[in-house]
């Protein structure tokens, strides 16, 4: 295979056990690196890597060594990452791009273009007409003096505590990724409206855990949904023509609609 495919993934939340133990879990996303390095021309990460992450200006969270270890030797043969914040590791700032030479995208979503085709990529959380409640948390999240403010606590008691809310909002959230109908898809709906404006080849969103690959109206553009590495091992892979919905290390994978 030529060493010019576009790899998409999103949503590893390592950090939290699901189908395998983070520990496995991370694993097999490495083994997936490797796979996919030899013909690797760009790789996106579309948000939520971590469950949760916070730099403090001389600590990050524990852990995760194999995944930024294997990042780290993609960047040295030259490979380009691009890492989304999402809404569970929305504090990155400037270490993984000083440490490892990954570009961090903070404000989503953003076009892009390879071969010819046009692409909007973002995590996916906040857009769209509807979800007020955590748009308003969001911008108290990124705001700098509540940064500040967060920062100021030990690492020990900060990191367990945003652990705790971390994992109260993905239980909530786990009650709402069921697959109801494109109609009821908000990211869905905000690429049929962006498509009226400035139309595009591919909406390509994580955040809602679930694999989806969709047209638009009036057949040019699709949608896609990166899924999640928690229960799909889902990812995205664009040869130059054409981009599909892939999976790794899974007996059954499954897509939506």
């Amino acid at each position: 295979m030529p060493a010019d495919q576009i790899y998409f993934a999103s949503d590893f939340h390592l950090g939290v056990d699901a189908r395998l133990t983070t520990r496995e879990r991370e694993k097999q996303i490495v083994r997936w690196l490797h796979h996919i390095t030899p013909s690797c021309g760009h790789l996106y990460l579309v948000g939520d890597l971590f469950d949760f992450w916070f730099e403090y200006r001389r600590v990050i969270p524990k852990g995760f060594t194999r995944l930024l270890g294997a990042l780290a030797e993609m960047r040295d043969q030259g490979i380009p990452i691009t890492i989304f914040t999402g809404n569970h590791d929305l504090w990155m700032f400037g270490y993984l791009s000083e440490e490892i030479g990954v570009q961090v995208i903070t404000n989503q979503p953003v076009r892009v273009e390879h071969n010819g085709k046009k692409f909007v990529i973002g995590h996916g959380d906040g857009l769209g007409p509807y979800d007020k409640g955590y748009k308003f948390l969001k911008k108290v999240f990124t705001n700098s003096l509540a940064q500040w403010c967060f920062a100021r606590i030990h690492p020990d008691l900060g990191i367990r505590m945003a652990r705790f809310w971390s994992g109260k909002s993905r239980e909530a959230n786990d009650q709402l990724e069921l697959f109801k109908g494109l109609e009821l898809e908000w990211l869905y709906e905000y690429a049929c409206q962006e498509q009226l404006k400035d139309p595009v080849d591919y909406y390509l969103f994580g955040h809602r855990h679930l694999p989806i690959n969709a047209g638009l109206p009036g057949g040019r553009a699709r949608y896609i949904n990166l899924g999640d590495w928690l229960y799909h091992n889902s990812y995205a892979q664009f040869d130059g023509e054409k981009l599909l919905l892939k999976y790794f290390e899974i007996e059954k994978p499954v897509v939506y609609p």
